[in-house]
């Protein structure tokens, strides 16, 4: 049985310490790196147990060290073996010598790579490791070119060469393996930015126990179990006053459906009652739709003020378009100390005009938003996605959920670590999905979690309702609105 993926996730400095800590505490570096090659040995019969032929590029780090010892096992078993050194072995250093060293004397054929690879088997990668930091150079770049041509299966050692363990940047080039094994510690770079695309199949193999440490995660994941207990079961006793008065504000001349999915979700997600902002244009469908919402017709903005006197909580920018009426609504908002979540149109509004936000104020921006917000361009977001969800954090005292594979939430508070959300699909790249996310925040604000609790559970959810649609209808196709049944199904989860 393999082990489940641990909830923290650090940093590769971090986990090079862990790595020293286990070797101090009394395991020696060649033994992990032994383990190391047992565990990737293992996965990879598991995926092709009838390749029979292996061929490994090792570089000039540990990674080629745990490639030598693979090389080994595969010969043992009787594989066709070849280690195709692109860093040249006698440069190796400590325990990946002594692995190169081990495998000469098991008769493993070893070669200078030349340029060429087979035709048929497995491929493994074992050239660069976490240290990496900046751009791939040569030869790698072209080692990394031919894994990726080669239509061969894939399988990397720790992380995928070229992918920078913190960011999940691609340093130029990077391979795309089928199989990633990963040691010691989780990377966040495997599950945020581009490095999803390339791990494939994620296998985690802790090598050995963690001594007691004082060394800081730089993620914990999102889960289930411990978010689930954020939302306390309801009392017998219970009535709509004890779970709020959500107000959702937006849905501007044409863009009334965008409101319209983000209240239907507030109503499903447990809200006590919702009411809605909006264009008298969007009234009819909206209850046609959903009659169990209190909807307004706000053509002049002076209207949101006795609306906002009986919210608990507040979604502002499902629609909300950036002209006049819509930054006079944000406006009026904005002056109210009430738990919100601002996303879509009033992010740019705000990317106008900066301002604190404080810590009962959720924000939701995707990465061109992030950008906006910090006056970044996109690629740089993506470029570190946990800076730039800490900077943002930071910069506007709120919470920050940084849409994308790999979400991220994060406040101003450095004592908490952000989470990461793993969960989510390609389905959901889809319209909707974001007003979707915002009417679950919101009603859960409305039901008097905290911010940074709203926009766990919140995140969790919405990705695991995703996930969930995908099982039981296939991911293309899926609209925003599939999701709301599933978001009740884990709202009701208890067990």
């Amino acid at each position: 049985m393999r082990p489940e993926l641990p909830t923290r996730l650090y940093s590769a400095a971090a986990t090079r310490e862990l790595d020293a800590r286990i070797i101090a505490a009394g395991t020696p570096g060649i033994e992990l790196m032994q383990r190391a090659a047992g565990a990737l040995w293992r996965e990879l019969r598991r995926r092709w147990p009838n390749a029979g032929r292996l061929t490994v590029l090792c570089g000039s780090g540990n990674n080629a060290g745990d490639g030598y010892l693979i090389a080994i096992l595969a010969r043992r078993a009787g594989w066709e073996v070849s280690a195709l050194a692109v860093a040249p072995p006698e440069r190796l250093r400590g325990d990946a010598a002594l692995a190169w060293q081990q495998a000469v004397a098991a008769g493993v054929n070893i070669q200078l790579w030349s340029g060429s690879l087979p035709q048929t088997g497995v491929l493994v990668d074992a050239l660069l490791g976490t240290g990496l930091h900046s751009e791939v150079r040569e030869p790698y770049v072209q080692a990394i070119a031919g894994i990726n041509a080669s239509a061969l299966p894939v399988v990397a050692v720790d992380l995928p060469s070229g992918l920078n363990a913190d960011s999940g940047a691609v340093e130029g080039v990077a391979v795309a393996a089928d199989l990633t094994v990963t040691f010691i510690a989780l990377k966040p770079g495997l599950f945020t930015a581009q490095g999803p695309d390339l791990v494939g199949e994620l296998c985690f193999a802790p090598l050995a126990e963690l001594p007691e440490h004082d060394i800081v995660p730089a993620l914990e994941r999102l889960t289930l179990d411990a978010c689930k207990l954020l939302l306390p079961e309801r009392p017998k006793a219970a009535h709509k006053g004890m779970f709020g008065h959500l107000l959702l504000i937006g849905g501007n001349h044409g863009m009334g459906g965008a409101i319209m999915l983000a209240a239907e979700t507030a109503l499903r997600s447990g809200a006590g009652k919702v009411s809605v902002a909006t264009r008298s244009e969007h009234i009819a469908p909206l209850l046609a739709r959903c009659p169990e919402v209190m909807a307004h017709g706000v053509d002049d903005p002076a209207q949101l003020a006795p609306l906002l006197d009986q919210a608990t909580a507040l979604v502002i920018g499902p629609g909300l378009g950036q002209n006049a009426w819509a930054q006079q609504l944000l406006t009026l908002a904005l002056e109210r100390a009430l738990p919100r979540i601002l996303d879509a149109d009033a992010l740019n509004l705000v990317a106008a005009q900066p301002t604190t936000l404080g810590s009962q104020t959720v924000i939701t921006p995707h990465p061109a938003e992030a950008g906006r917000l910090l006056g970044w361009p996109t690629r740089q977001v993506q470029g570190d996605r946990l800076f730039a969800v800490r900077r943002l954090a930071e910069r506007l005292c709120c919470v920050v959920v940084l849409k994308g594979v790999g979400s991220l939430v994060a406040d101003a508070d450095t004592a908490n670590l952000p989470g990461l959300c793993i969960f989510g699909n390609p389905g959901m790249a889809s319209a909707g999905m974001g007003d979707v996310l915002s009417g679950l925040v919101g009603a859960l604000l409305a039901q008097r979690m905290n911010a940074i609790d709203a926009a766990r559970l919140g995140v969790l959810l919405h990705a695991l309702a995703g996930d969930r649609a995908a099982e039981h209808h296939g991911p293309l196709g899926m609209l925003a609105g599939d999701l709301t049944e599933h978001i009740r199904y884990y709202l009701n989860l208890r067990d």
